[in-house]
């Protein structure tokens, strides 16, 4: 993990964040409050405008009883402060989204269960990260020792392939699925797509070559697309 001091991120405490008057208030409320917190945070934009975290400078982290939430400037926390409850509900449907696609376990860390035996299953989020469980009555046991249960998420999610960031194939450049069901393989940790096995075949070759460029693409997927107002205007 890496400190959030080091990125240098501007760190908020709820009731702090704007205490004092005018710009010397605010730069000095802002100093009072930093802190150093592991970069664990799981969405890439901003809860209330929707930007891109990082796209207009440094981000804001903002803390609301005990839970970190970052905004892509300061003046997004005063949206958020007016209706926290409605931000929160937000940003839990965002957590799910992102950690949902990828959720690394196929059974219920509280029962063992498989998911799905007992009905859909249910989408908690806690500090920030998603639990899956097999049903609404295994939320009431994660709660009692919710740290012994994430940690056991976390485990998997560390030992998962990170996933692959494009939707066609990294040989040919054909569109995954165009040439039936796409070809899986996981190399140094990484999950590869293709579009058939003899792309497969080829990318055993020479695989440093096709990872380098897998690497650039999904930098390229991350990078900001350009800085944005809070209203969504390019500037």
């Amino acid at each position: 993990m890496l400190a959030l001091a080091a990125a240098g991120l501007v760190a908020l405490t709820a009731g702090a964040a704007f205490a004092g008057s005018g710009a010397c208030g605010h730069a000095a409320a802002q100093e009072r409050a930093k802190q150093t917190v592991e970069d664990d945070y799981p969405l890439g934009t901003c809860i209330v405008s929707g930007a891109k975290l990082g796209s207009m400078g440094e981000p804001v982290v903002y803390d609301y009883e005990g839970r970190e939430i970052r905004f892509c400037c300061a003046g997004c926390v005063k949206p958020f402060e007016a209706d926290p409850e409605a931000y929160l509900a937000k940003m839990d449907e965002a957590i799910i989204a992102a950690e949902g696609s990828d959720y690394p376990l196929e059974t219920c860390v509280v029962s063992g269960r498989k998911l799905g035996s007992k009905g859909e299953p249910v989408d908690h989020v806690y500090d920030n990260h998603l639990v899956r469980l097999c049903s609404a009555g295994c939320v009431k046991s994660f709660e009692k020792d919710p740290a012994r249960y994430m940690a056991e998420v976390e485990k998997a999610r560390a030992a998962a392939p990170k996933p692959y960031p494009m939707d066609t194939c990294i040989v040919s450049g054909a569109k995954l699925g165009s040439m039936g069901d796409p070809v899986t393989v996981v190399h140094d940790g990484r999950e590869v797509k293709f579009c058939c096995a003899g792309c497969a075949a080829r990318f055993e070759s020479d695989p440093g070559k096709y990872m380098q460029k897998l690497e650039g693409a999904g930098a390229e997927k991350d990078a900001p697309r350009g800085h944005r107002s809070c209203g969504g205007h390019a500037r």
